[in-house]
């Protein structure tokens, strides 16, 4: 059920607006200048639709700030804090999600703080008001961030069940199997409030069989997927073998390997629950998932009188640079990895002082520790090792009254800091950690075409691609847009790459999941009236069963991405006001 919050901020009569809700909350235009807020826009999605929404307030010598939500990646948008003043309205805005915070856009020295935010849901829309050209105030409508349900596999045979989705995670599993099948299975679940549960038995215990145990210590390790075999038939089949994976171990395979493989898994996100049928076996086996959040590190130093920074969580950190003295560190810079783009953040003071760069291989790369030492006052030195046993030179130095710490977690990569620093010097230092991506099991395809734009990677984290959006112009194509499947068959909507603004637009559908991609031919070349970057002019899109029109200008292809045996299930490439390059991502083409 939606719940719509009052608007916050100043209550000056001024014109109000309402976006109404959505399903999520994708990106976001903020226009700041000195006077405050001038005017907010917010991009969603709807019943797999994306919905480009209103600029509310006008915009005068101000300059526009985006964040963007990777719902791709099961991102969601968790609360909205804000400052404003009762003759000015709105001058300041942040924003978090449940991986990341944005930085503080406009000014908040004399303001009234607010937080749009309600506990375990999420928002998927805004409403407010504005005056004078200015937005004055923000609420916002919230809906529950509910567990994603996978359906069950296997036979519909006996009694059905459900464990239910309000527990954190499981913490031990039983099975015990026969020689084609596995005869019942039993969870142990760890609530949320800490009390560990004892789930009931689905199945049957009055047959002998050999027992399996698996234990998964909570406190550190989760569940992240189930593999198995069943014998195919949907209506009186059953579970023949099952197989546990958590992010640091796997389980033994429990059962016969004969059979139809099944898989349970959803990327980014953890199991917490499960529910099937069952009578005198297992018959079938479904799962509850929800979104995988990072850990806020304690922060290490000396807090008084310095002032707090926080960048949130990314996806992961290209490079740290330490600006040091002789005895403290004054500044640190990260490039930080956000969907395709590089964010830069720096903290302390930029001073002409002695500097260590340290550059990591993102993605095939993660920093995983950062060791630290700190006196009284302030930190003091930095060294940083990474997921290929690289170890960056110590920036900084140790003094007598130095003492060390450590900001890492098991199994998982640094993907943001936070901290404080006073008098351009950082005082203490946290992080945020989360779980180590599983290597990806699709292959990148180097993207063709010019060397201009900014680079943007939808990802590989899909089954298949459902639709495709080609903005053609004058001069070639303006931009594209994907539609695609992931793994538990949600509709995922990709961004806009290129011009929103189409001169013309048209859509190829594919008729998922009997069709799929093999190959996109293209051809690039000059703009006209530029001579310095060349542009995607032609795509041309081969799939299983048919081959689309020639979108852009009717030119032979001077490139080809495909590769025998294997559909195409991501793009990626670079792109500005048009397409300058487009590569793909491919996994091998299965029965299944």
């Amino acid at each position: 059920m939606t719940q719509r919050s009052e608007a916050e901020g100043s209550k000056l009569i001024s014109f109000k607006w309402d976006d109404n809700d959505h399903d999520d909350v994708t990106k976001i235009y903020v226009n700041c200048s000195r006077n405050g807020i001038e005017s907010i826009c917010f991009d969603y999605v709807k019943n797999g639709k994306p919905i480009d929404g209103p600029f509310h307030g006008e915009s005068f010598n101000s300059y526009t700030h985006t964040f963007e939500i990777n719902h791709l990646k099961s991102e969601h948008l968790e609360s909205v804090e804000g400052y404003y003043t009762e003759d000015k309205g709105i001058q300041a805005l942040r924003f978090k999600t449940n991986l990341r915070i944005s930085k503080l856009i406009g000014y908040h020295y004399g303001c009234t703080k607010f937080i749009l935010a309600v506990e375990g849901k999420k928002i998927i829309g805004f409403h407010g008001s504005i005056y004078d050209w200015r937005v004055f105030s923000l609420g916002a409508y919230f809906t529950w961030t509910t567990p994603t349900r996978i359906e069950a596999i296997g036979g519909k045979e006996g009694t059905k069940w459900d464990d239910g989705v309000n527990q954190a995670g499981i913490t031990k599993i039983h099975v015990r199997s026969g020689q084609k099948d596995i005869q019942f299975i039993k969870f142990e679940y760890i609530e949320k409030d800490g009390n560990l549960r004892d789930g009931p038995i689905h199945g049957s215990i009055y047959r002998r069989g050999s027992p399996h145990v698996f234990e998964i210590k909570h406190d550190e390790e989760y569940l992240v997927s189930v593999e198995g075999y069943y014998d195919g038939d949907e209506e009186c089949g059953v579970i023949q073998a099952l197989q546990f994976r958590t992010n640091i171990k796997t389980s033994e395979l429990m059962g016969s390997n004969t059979g139809k493989k099944f898989r349970l898994v959803a990327s980014g996100m953890k199991i917490v629950g499960f529910h099937g049928y069952a009578e005198k076996n297992l018959n079938s086996l479904g799962a509850y998932f929800t979104p995988l959040t990072p850990t806020k590190l304690e922060c290490h130093g000396n807090t008084v009188g310095s002032t707090l920074w926080d960048d949130g969580a990314f996806e992961g950190i290209r490079k740290v640079s330490v600006l040091w003295s002789s005895s403290y560190i004054r500044c640190l810079r990260i490039n930080y990895e956000n969907t395709g783009k590089v964010e830069k953040r720096d903290h302390g003071l930029k001073v002409n002082e002695k500097e260590e760069e340290f550059v990591v291989d993102f993605p095939n790369e993660f920093i995983t520790s950062v060791v630290g030492t700190m006196n009284s006052s302030y930190v003091t030195s930095l060294t940083f090792k990474t997921s290929k046993g690289r170890t960056s030179q110590m920036s900084g130095c140790h003094s007598s009254d130095s003492v060390e710490f450590v900001l890492e977690r098991k199994g998982c990569a640094i993907v943001g800091f936070h901290g404080w620093y006073k008098v351009g010097r950082i005082t203490a230092l946290g992080a945020y950690s989360f779980p180590m991506p599983v290597t990806p099991t699709a292959e990148k395809l180097e993207a063709q075409g010019g060397a201009g734009g900014a680079p943007w990677d939808d990802g590989s984290n899909f089954e298949g691609v459902r639709k495709i959006y080609i903005g053609t112009g004058e001069v070639g194509i303006v931009s594209v847009k994907f539609l695609y499947e992931n793994d538990i068959h949600e509709i995922i909507v990709g961004d806009h790459h290129g011009n929103k603004n189409l001169l013309r637009h048209e859509e190829f559908d594919l008729d998922y999941p009997c069709e799929y991609l093999t190959s996109v031919e293209g051809s690039y070349d000059v703009v006209p009236g530029s001579e310095e970057f060349e542009v995607i002019i032609m795509l041309k899109f081969t799939t299983n069963k048919q081959t689309s029109p020639c979108y852009g200008l009717d030119d032979d292809p001077t490139f080809v991405l495909h590769k025998e045996g294997h559909k195409i299930v991501g793009f990626h490439g670079k792109s500005s006001n048009m397409l300058h390059k487009l590569g793909v991502h491919v996994l091998p083409i299965s029965d299944s």
